[in-house]
């Protein structure tokens, strides 16, 4: 199962300093219909102006990363860290039994970032940070495994059996991405255009997808980013 979510149709908000495209419900938009994908909660794809950004509040019991994608960001908490990250690089915190943070675009330049939610196998973790400064070319024209849980192999481990790709596929070139049997997937066109099994995605769009082989081709040269899971019951 493939289906297409067109960026034009997904919700979102402007408060000037920030504005936000909601993949799910979240702040003013609310849709029943559309709520979560398994155990992925939030992606937002926000834009945030240069000397502004979120001051401190509360999490509690939920995985939450933060994808850089232009821009700088700089991470607070009530654990004592302080951090900047950049294009390519990812945050992680898990929120467990609670934490305040604070994310901020304390750069010259405008920030562009994905925060993603996943909800936790279980409640009362332990709360925790880390960040990883992954080297752009790692992703060039092949997957980069950047998340999974903590049985995975990846560098970052979260508390949930999900993992996360990235891609920078140049103009021409082609790869494929198995979502196996009894599991799902939701990919996001970051930048770029491409076609995902002959369905043409934009940026911004995304795509859910159930037990399906994907076979990826560029028109230019494309930024993707992939969530894979246990299919949803």
């Amino acid at each position: 199962m493939l289906r297409k979510i067109d960026s034009n149709k997904m919700g979102s908000s402007n408060h000037g300093w920030l504005k936000s495209l909601f993949h799910f419900s979240f702040a003013d938009y609310q849709n029943p219909e559309n709520i979560n994908f398994g155990v992925l909660r939030v992606i937002n794809d926000d834009l945030v102006e240069s000397g502004t950004g979120f001051d401190l509040h509360p999490h509690k019991d939920m995985e939450i990363i933060s994808y850089v994608i232009k821009g700088e960001l700089t991470h607070g908490d009530s654990m004592g860290n302080k951090n900047t990250i950049s294009r390519g690089h990812v945050q992680y915190m898990s929120a467990g039994t609670g934490v305040f943070h604070s994310e901020h675009n304390l750069g010259e330049d405008e920030l562009r970032f994905l925060q993603i939610w996943i909800f936790p196998d279980q409640k009362g973790y332990q709360p925790n940070y880390g960040d990883y400064r992954f080297d752009w070319k790692d992703r060039k024209n092949k997957w980069l495994h950047m998340v999974s849980s903590k049985d995975g192999n990846a560098p970052i481990k979260i508390n949930q059996d999900v993992n996360i790709y990235s891609l920078e596929l140049e103009k021409g070139n082609e790869i494929d991405f198995a979502v196996n049997k009894d599991r799902q997937a939701y990919l996001v066109q970051i930048e770029g255009n491409s076609f995902i099994n002959d369905i043409q995605l934009n940026e911004k769009d995304g795509m859910e997808i159930v037990e399906e082989m994907l076979s990826i081709k560029t028109q230019e040269t494309s930024h993707i980013l992939v969530i894979e899971m246990n299919k949803e019951i």
